[in-house]
């Protein structure tokens, strides 16, 4: 019983924290990982087998386009990964919250998955798939002058979208961008915390405070998985949002599914984990770098208010 009324009064990091330290964390994580995302896009774009590998087409960006070309669509990725961070760390917070025993505080490991796929589905909808579809309209442009571009920067790239293909052209596969974040989130949440108690013996709200590099082996651990099980999702969502309807013209794909059989039809099956390996070099680091911030911020606050049962300001 003496156990049950500790865990009940223990303190919680309250959601605006944890968003807080997301969004932090995502600032760092785009400025540095930029090119790697642009390379995946541009591969997973390709068609026609222009590009022979990753540095292949990072170097052939550079040297038709120029470096700056390797930071195309940053500002758009930059905000969306801040903003995305944000509400996939306070909605998770807020779902664990949802899914936790009332008598013990606990939450199990189906309910921190649930909490995940929830996050993951939350973050897909509001902020992610509008983000992401001006993000790869621009990196899929290529060229060094500016006048023959079609889209001239991001907020001019999302008015001219909702100007030809409606305020519906932003949401640009969206379901697989669902499925694919969902996913990922479930995945990366119970997979941070199992390496956490594993490998650190740090449980949340228990006061201790990783060192950065225990946070960034424990985020890139948790951040392999998730690209190999959603690859065919994140192929089918990029090809989904860089398709534009021009006047009296055809979509080529009609919608996820239609996607999938396509793209395994006409290129077969590997087509559907193009920019598998792009993917693997930004989103393990991508975790390591984010969760390295993040955890820090959570620390001190974990530190301050959570080490001597202080209750914590809501």
């Amino acid at each position: 019983m003496a156990k049950n009324t500790s865990e009940e009064t223990k303190p919680v990091i309250p959601a605006y924290v944890k968003a807080i330290s997301g969004s932090l964390g995502g600032i760092v994580e785009a400025s540095c990982l930029q090119p790697i995302d642009v390379i995946k896009t541009r591969l997973q774009l390709d068609r026609t087998g222009t590009y022979k590998g990753i540095f292949h087409c990072g170097s052939t960006t550079v040297k038709t386009e120029g470096v700056r070309a390797m930071w195309k669509g940053l500002t758009p990725f930059a905000t969306h990964l801040t903003l995305k961070y944000a509400l996939r760390m306070g909605s998770n917070a807020v779902l664990q919250s949802a899914f936790k025993d009332p008598k013990t505080g606990k939450i199990s490991d189906g309910g921190r998955f649930l909490s995940g796929f929830g996050a993951g589905v939350i973050e897909a909808l509001v902020i992610v798939t509008p983000f992401e579809v001006v993000k790869i309209r621009l990196q899929q442009q290529k060229g060094l002058s500016p006048d023959l571009l079609k889209y001239k920067g991001p907020i001019h790239c999302a008015r001219l979208i909702i100007r030809e293909e409606g305020l519906r052209g932003l949401w640009s596969g969206a379901a697989p961008t669902v499925m694919r974040n969902g996913t990922n989130q479930a995945v990366m949440f119970t997979a941070k915390n199992t390496f956490d108690k594993l490998l650190w013996r740090k449980h949340e709200g228990d006061g201790k405070v990783l060192q950065p590099w225990q946070s960034m082996v424990s985020g890139f651990l948790a951040g392999t998985a998730g690209p190999v099980c959603t690859g065919p999702f994140d192929v089918v969502k990029t090809r989904l949002m860089a398709q534009s309807r021009e006047p009296g013209g055809e979509l080529k794909y009609k919608g996820m599914v239609h996607a999938i059989l396509t793209i395994r039809g006409e290129e077969g099956v590997r087509a559907l984990w193009k920019g598998l390996l792009p993917r693997l070099m930004r989103i393990p680091p991508g975790q390591a770098i984010m969760w390295g911030v993040a955890d820090q911020v959570i620390g001190l606050y974990e530190t301050k208010y959570v080490k001597d049962n202080i209750p914590l300001p809501v």
